[in-house]
C-alpha cells in the first residue's frame, strides 16, 4: 500500500511533465515544421536595376531559420504534399510577383501565396496565416528600403549627372562657336552662291536660244527629207535592178555557150572542106573568113559576160546601198522626230528662262538668310556661354501609386480542407481523447482480471473475447453517441458520416483492446499506464499545436501511437483532409486492435473464483 500510494501521489507530476514539455517552448521546435518553399519569380528590370524579389524573400526566410524550410519545384507538388500532410504549409511565389511588386502601381498587386490545410491540423492552419501576415509586412518593408535605397542611389548620381552635364555645356559652348566660324563661312559661300546662279541665268538664256535655233533645224531637217512612198519605190527598183542584171547575166551565158558551139561547128566544117574535092577555092576563103567572124563574135561575147559580171556586181552593190540609204533615211525620218519630240516647246524654255531668274532671286533670299543664321550663332553661343555658369537642378521622380508603393505585396492564404471555426478544428482530438476515456471507463465497469471457475477450460479466444464483450458493447455506443453530439448537436458539417461512424467504432474497439490489455497484463498499475499513455499520446499526436512543434522525442514517436492514426483518419472522414485518404488509418487502427486483442489472449493471468464469488464493481 505505501508503494501504491507513491506511485499515485507521482502520477499527477507525472502526466504535468508529459503534457508541459510537450508545449514548453514551441517556438525553439519550430525548425522542425516543414514548410515548402516554391519560387517561381522570374525577376523585373525596373530604373536600370534588375530586382528578384522572389529570390530575395526566399534567402530572408531560410536565413531567419523559423520553419524548416523545403525547396519545392512546382506549385502542384508544394499543395499535393500539403494535402498528404507532409508540409504544414507552402510558400508559393508566382512567376509575375517581382513584375508586380516592384514598380507599385497598385496596392496589393503582388501576391504571395501561403497554401495550408486546415483539416490535417487547424492549428498549422492558424500558423500559416499569421505567418503569412508576417511576411507581407516583412516583404513591404523590404521593398521599401530597397526603393529608398534606389531614391538615395540616384539622388548621389545626379551630383555626377551635374557634372557630366556642365562638361556636355562645355563641349556645346565649343560647338556653337564652331557654328558660329562656320555660318561665317557659309555667308561669304552664299555670296558666291549668288554670283554663280546669275552667271547659271546667262547660260540659261544662252541655252535656252540655242535650244530653240535647233529645235527649229530638226524641224527643217525633217521636213525636207524625201517621202517615204520614194524612198520605198528606189529601194524596190534598185533591187529589180540587180535582179535583171542577174536575168541578163543568164542569157549572155546561154548566148556564149551558142557561139562557142558555132566555133566548134565552123572548125570543124573548114577541116572536112579543105580534105573535100568537091569544095572550091573561094567557098574555102568565105569559110575561112566565117570562122575567124565566129570566133571574133565568140572573144566579143566573152568580153560582154565579163562587162555583164561587173555590172550584175554593181546592181548588187548599187542595190544594198540603196537599202542602206533607205533604211537610214527611215531611222534619220524617226530620231528626227524623236528628237523633235524630246526638245522642249517654246512654254517649256521660257519656263526655264523663269525658273533661273527666280533662282538668282532666291540665292539673294538665301544670302540674306545666311547672314542672319551668322547672327543667330553668335548669340547661340553668348547664351550658351552664359548658361553653363548657372545649371537648373532637377529631381528623380518614382513610378507608382503612394497606396502601391507602402503596401505592394498583399499575402493571399489558400486553405484546402476548410474548417468552420477553432472548436471544429480541434474536434477530431477531443473526440480521440473521449474513445480513450470511454475505453477505460468501459472497462471499470467489470473485474477484468476474474473469471468464474467453469470458465477454466475454455480457450483462450474465447476467455479473452468473452470478457470483452460487454464493453465492447459500451464503446460502441459511447462512439454513435459521439457521433450523433458532433453532427446533430454541435453541427459539426462533416464530409463522409458513414466513414467517420466506422472509424469511430473502429477506434473505440482498439482503445479498448490496449487498455484491456494493460489491464490483463500489469493489474491496476495498467490503468495507470493507461491514463499516462493518454497524456503522452495527446502530447505526440498533435492534440494541442503540430507535433514537430513538441519536440523530437514526440514527433519520432508519433507515427507509432494508434491516437496518431485515429485522429488522422478522423480528420479525412470529417473534413476531407490528408487529401483524403482515409483507407491508410483505418486499416492501421484496425491493425492495432488486433494485434493488443490477440496479446491480450496469450498474455497475462486471470482469476478464477466461484461463480457466487463474481461481485460488481461499481457501487451504485
Amino acid at each position: 500500500m505505501r508503494l501504491a500510494a507513491l506511485i499515485v501521489a507521482c502520477i499527477p507530476s507525472v502526466y504535468a511533465l508529459i503534457y508541459l514539455s510537450s508545449i514548453w517552448d514551441p517556438g525553439s521546435q519550430s525548425v522542425s515544421l516543414p514548410v515548402g518553399l516554391v519560387n517561381l519569380d522570374k525577376g523585373v528590370n525596373y530604373r536600370d536595376s534588375t530586382f528578384n524579389i522572389g529570390f530575395n524573400v526566399v534567402d530572408q526566410l531560410k536565413s531567419q531559420h523559423a520553419f524548416g524550410y523545403l525547396d519545392i519545384a512546382s506549385e502542384e507538388h508544394a499543395k499535393s504534399l500539403v494535402q498528404k500532410g507532409e508540409l504544414a504549409f507552402a510558400v508559393i511565389i508566382p512567376n509575375d510577383f517581382s513584375a508586380n511588386a516592384v514598380p507599385g502601381l497598385e496596392s496589393g498587386l503582388g501576391k504571395l501565396v501561403v497554401y495550408a490545410s486546415a483539416g490535417n491540423n487547424y492549428e498549422s492552419s492558424i500558423l500559416a496565416t499569421q505567418f503569412s501576415k508576417e511576411l507581407g509586412e516583412e516583404v513591404n518593408r523590404t521593398l521599401n528600403e530597397q526603393r529608398w535605397a534606389l531614391v538615395i542611389s540616384t539622388s548621389a548620381g545626379s551630383q555626377q549627372n551635374v557634372e557630366r552635364l556642365r562638361e556636355a555645356f562645355d563641349q556645346l559652348r565649343a560647338g556653337a562657336k564652331e557654328l558660329a566660324s562656320g555660318s561665317a563661312m557659309a555667308e561669304a559661300g552664299g555670296a558666291n552662291v549668288q554670283k554663280g546662279a546669275l552667271r547659271l541665268q546667262d547660260g540659261v538664256l544662252k541655252l535656252t536660244d540655242g535650244t530653240s535655233q535647233l529645235s527649229n533645224g530638226v524641224r527643217a531637217i525633217e521636213a525636207g527629207l524625201p517621202p517615204v512612198e520614194d524612198v520605198r519605190g528606189l529601194r524596190m527598183g534598185a533591187d529589180a535592178l540587180a535582179a535583171g542584171h542577174v536575168e541578163l547575166e543568164k542569157g549572155i551565158q546561154d548566148l556564149r555557150n551558142g557561139s562557142q558551139r558555132i566555133v566548134k561547128s565552123a572548125s570543124a566544117f573548114k577541116s572536112d572542106s579543105a580534105n573535100s574535092v568537091f569544095v572550091t577555092s573561094g567557098v574555102s576563103e568565105g569559110v575561112d573568113r566565117f570562122v575567124v567572124s565566129v570566133g571574133q563574135l565568140d572573144d566579143g561575147i566573152s568580153q560582154v559576160q565579163q562587162g555583164q559580171e561587173k555590172l550584175s556586181q554593181g546592181a548588187a552593190t548599187l542595190s544594198s546601198k540603196v537599202r542602206t540609204l533607205a533604211f537610214g533615211v527611215r531611222d534619220l525620218r524617226a530620231n528626227l522626230k524623236s528628237m523633235s519630240t524630246k526638245l522642249p516647246e517654246e512654254a517649256q524654255l521660257e519656263q526655264l528662262r523663269n525658273g533661273s531668274a527666280e533662282l538668282g532671286k532666291t540665292t539673294g533670299q538665301l544670302h540674306l538668310g545666311l547672314q542672319r543664321i551668322k547672327e543667330g550663332s553668335n548669340y547661340l553661343y553668348s547664351g550658351i556661354d552664359l548658361m553653363t555658369k548657372e545649371l537648373p537642378s532637377g529631381s528623380a521622380s518614382i513610378e507608382g501609386s503612394a497606396e502601391g508603393l507602402a503596401h505592394s505585396v498583399t499575402p493571399k492564404v489558400e486553405i484546402v480542407a476548410p474548417v468552420e471555426n477553432y472548436g471544429s478544428g480541434f474536434a477530431p482530438n477531443i473526440i480521440s481523447i473521449a474513445l480513450w476515456l470511454g475505453a477505460g471507463i468501459a472497462v471499470f465497469l467489470i473485474r477484468l482480471r476474474e473469471l468464474p471457475d467453469y470458465a477454466k477450460n475454455f480457450s483462450l479466444w474465447a476467455k479473452c473475447f468473452g470478457k470483452a464483450t460487454i464493453p465492447a458493447g459500451v464503446v460502441m455506443a459511447q462512439a454513435l453517441l459521439i457521433l450523433m453530439v458532433v453532427w446533430l448537436v454541435m453541427g459539426i458539417t462533416i464530409r463522409h458520416p458513414f466513414l467517420l461512424a466506422w472509424m469511430l467504432v473502429i477506434a473505440s474497439f482498439t482503445f479498448l483492446g490496449i487498455v484491456f490489455f494493460l489491464i490483463k497484463t500489469l493489474g491496476d498499475v495498467g490503468k495507470i499506464l493507461a491514463m499516462l499513455l493518454l497524456a503522452f499520446q495527446v502530447s505526440a499526436s498533435g492534440g494541442v499545436m503540430p507535433v514537430e512543434l513538441s519536440g523530437s522525442l514526440y514527433a519520432q514517436i508519433s507515427p507509432f501511437l494508434p491516437m496518431t492514426w485515429v485522429i488522422m483518419g478522423i480528420k479525412a472522414c470529417m473534413f476531407d483532409a490528408f487529401d483524403g485518404n482515409w483507407i491508410g488509418p483505418m486499416l492501421l487502427t484496425v491493425l492495432w486492435g488486433l494485434a493488443f486483442y490477440l496479446a491480450s489472449c496469450y498474455m497475462g493471468q486471470w482469476h478464477f473464483v466461484s461463480r457466487h464469488a463474481v461481485r460488481e464493481t461499481v457501487d451504485l
